[in-house]
């Protein structure tokens, strides 16, 4: 009966060392940004979507984890103004993109994660646009109370096909590509 208290107890100070070691620190989203860039064969353009929650999370000073998830309905340009402006807005968050009115949020969780060193990961992400959830895979660095990662998105993956010449051959200098960039910077 001794020996099952003391390891009864030492499986307790275990599980309490665990929970020391790991820790989750919360994204400051007033401080933090996402930038985006889309590319079409005639141009481009570029703007914001806000961060509506997020976590890292450390173990041992190390990336071991993270979530993440993105208010669509902030998203904007950022090039233009006035009448285009509100003319891209609308049709961004119209079902030929991102159908923010049926899908008003966007995730990001972290997978798997591998040290590159330096203050730089790789991760392997589940990223969840229109319902749909595809994997995606980047690298992130860490500073401080800071993190930063650009990385690209294809949109075809999550049935944003609208222009795209890989579902429409004689589109022409109409064409969007398929990819766009996202550029983040946390700070926790």
């Amino acid at each position: 009966m001794k020996n099952l208290k003391t390891i009864a107890l030492a499986f307790v100070v275990a599980l309490s060392t665990l929970t020391v070691t790991a820790q989750t620190k919360k994204v400051d989203v007033t401080k933090s940004s996402i930038k985006w860039l889309a590319k079409k064969v005639t141009g481009e353009h570029s703007g914001t979507v806000a961060l509506k929650s997020g976590t890292l999370v450390f173990k041992k000073k190390a990336l071991s984890g993270g979530s993440f998830t993105v208010d669509m309905t902030s998203l904007t340009a950022t090039d233009l103004t006035g009448e285009y402006l509100g003319k891209l807005n609308g049709h961004l968050k119209s079902e030929d993109f991102f159908g923010t009115e049926k899908f008003p949020t966007s995730t990001l969780v972290f997978k798997t994660i591998a040290s590159k060193g330096n203050d730089v990961y790789t991760v392997t992400s589940d990223l969840t646009i229109k319902g749909i959830t595809k994997p995606v895979t980047f690298d992130i660095t860490v500073k401080g109370n800071t993190a930063t990662t650009t990385f690209n998105v294809d949109r075809t993956k999550y049935d944003i096909k609208y222009n795209s010449k890989s579902f429409f051959d004689s589109i022409g200098d109409k064409a969007i590509y398929d990819e766009f960039e996202l550029t983040v910077n946390l700070q926790f």
